[in-house]
């Protein structure tokens, strides 16, 4: 319950009271499975929302959707406000939205691949240094080249385009090796079968957007449905690694208000810090110490405070222990650190109020007006005002409704130009270049093979020319030889004609010459 500007918890010896002012301090609230912290999580929320802060706060199991609902009137709500004297209670709900990042009912959230950036990919690809090297690279050849990185397949492309072009970068960016990308692609696999393929894209999410009051004044309660996301804990826990970094990043500096602009609450907070590579844990810490002088406040939610590294605790100043269970030495060891955490009461053993605790009860510690960590106090918690189960149908459809506005930004997927088209481009610039210098090159041989044709047939003609003209020549000098012979011919013909005529003439000069003389002699010549 919200009084005073300060939100009512609980009740113990006194009232336990969360300053708003000091709420922006980050905060912790633990306890074993079953013992409240989910309702105490409730109490808290809606007590931020009726003081005009807006939350944002995973669903992990599914209950969390109450918070729209007001609560049921029942004899063991009324026996409860009757016994802490909590005037003025009412059962009521808050104004929620419901955003769901695989698809499933509620506003679609989405970011694209350049927003997570590498460092925060190769965790959740769970990349070793060389690996995240190469990721590295690819981002940076992206930025250089001005290819945005949206979705999974433009990471997938960019990690193809720098494979292959490996050799050309090399002495720019550094070694590319096909080993690395391989693993890559290979990881990318395993987060787009968790749905990395449904979170990672366009329209992305504009944290403006979270940060909004209804029109009564109440900080809207922004819930995750993480029923099915915390089964790909890698996803949950980066996506929520990187709504803390990005309003580290956008956020400007606000000092000390009377109140947060915004508080997270992180559930399954040791999901976020499983296996956490030193670096960026060193980035959470950095985070966690100086986002509450931007207005933020963070709180986390899990099961024993040694799930949570020692940096990243020792900046939670607002605490809720609810009752642990210490049944190993380890076990017994954590109870002892969660007792040692709170500023003793005299009144009574932090340790074994631990192991004593009851559902709903719990050891709470907050700050006071100077900033001062108050004596840890036993306390029972206030019954939440909306609804402590989850909510019923009939209530999710009208919040949903409600929703329309931000449906229509971000209910419908965006494909806009970016490196996976701008590559698929190039390569289908390249394949047509390939093509065109195919058949340039196809006819430059057809050309040459006519040429060589031509060249051939001139060499058959000029051949057959020679030949014609060696057979001219023969037949010329045939002719001749042939007209030599006839000329002989001739001559010889005519020699004996000549020779015949005058074998005629001489024999009838002969013949005269005879009858001449012939006369002569006998007298009869006249």
């Amino acid at each position: 319950m919200l009084q005073e500007g300060k939100i009512w918890m609980g009740v113990g010896d006194v009232p336990v009271n969360l300053l708003l002012n000091q709420a922006n301090r980050h905060g912790l609230i633990a306890g074993a499975s079953g013992t409240g912290k989910t309702v105490t999580l409730k109490v808290m929320a809606e007590g931020f929302s009726k003081a005009g802060v807006p939350v944002f706060m995973a669903d992990v199991k599914g209950d969390v959707t109450g918070m729209a609902q007001a609560g049921e009137d029942s004899e063991n709500i009324k026996k409860r406000v009757e016994k802490f004297g909590l005037e003025g209670f009412s059962l009521e709900g808050c104004p929620c939205r419901f955003w769901d990042m695989l698809g499933g009912e509620g506003i679609p959230v989405r970011i694209t691949v350049s927003d997570m950036g590498p460092t925060l990919l190769s965790r959740l690809l769970g990349l070793t240094e060389a690996q995240e090297g190469v990721l590295n690279i690819v981002f940076r050849v992206a930025d250089d080249k001005q290819m945005l990185l949206i979705d999974l397949k433009d990471l997938r492309a960019m990690l193809n385009y720098v494979a292959e072009h490996a050799k050309e970068y090399e002495t720019s960016y550094g070694k590319v090796s096909s080993q690395s990308v391989g693993a890559i692609l290979r990881e990318l696999i395993a987060v787009e079968d968790q749905g990395g393929n449904v979170f990672f894209g366009e329209p992305a999410l504009n944290l403006a957007d979270w940060m909004q009051c209804a029109p009564n004044g109440h900080g809207y309660v922004n819930v995750l449905n993480a029923a099915k996301l915390i089964q790909s804990p890698q996803i949950y826990a980066m996506f929520l690694l990187w709504m803390m970094s990005e309003f580290f990043e956008t956020m400007p500096e606000a000092g000390d208000l009377d109140k947060p602009k915004f508080v997270f609450f992180f559930d399954e907070a040791h999901l976020l810090f499983n296996n956490m590579p030193g670096e960026l844990l060193d980035k959470i810490v950095q985070v966690v110490k100086l986002i509450r002088s931007k207005g933020i406040g963070v709180y986390f939610i899990t099961q024993s405070p040694s799930d949570i590294p020692d940096e990243v605790l020792a900046q939670l100043s607002n605490r809720i222990q609810h009752g642990l269970r210490a049944y190993t030495p380890a076990e017994q060891k954590a109870v002892k650190a969660a007792a040692q955490s709170f500023r003793a009461n005299p009144a009574f053993s932090a340790e074994e109020a631990i192991l004593e605790l009851g559902t709903g009860e719990a050891l709470v510690s907050f700050l006071n007006e100077e900033g001062q960590p108050c004596v840890v106090e036993r306390a029972k918690i206030l019954p939440p005002q909306c609804l402590m189960a989850a909510a019923s149908e009939e209530c999710m459809k009208a919040a949903l409704a409600n929703q329309a506005q931000l449906m229509e930004k971000y209910g419908t997927a965006i494909d806009r130009e970016s490196a996976f088209e701008v590559i698929a481009e190039e390569a289908q610039q390249a394949a047509d270049a390939a093509k065109l210098e195919e058949e340039r090159a196809a006819l430059e041989a057809e050309r040459a093979e006519l040429e060589r044709q031509k060249a051939k047939e001139e060499a058959k003609a000029a051949k057959e020319a020679e030949k014609e003209a060696a057979r001219a020549a023969k037949e010329a000098e045939k002719e001749a030889e042939r007209a030599a012979k006839a000329a002989e011919k001739q001559k010889q013909d005519a020699i004996k004609e000549v020779t015949k005529a005058a074998g005629s003439i001489l024999g009838q000069i002969g013949r005269e010459a005879s009858k001449q003389i012939m006369r002569g002699l006998f007298g009869t010549r006249k």
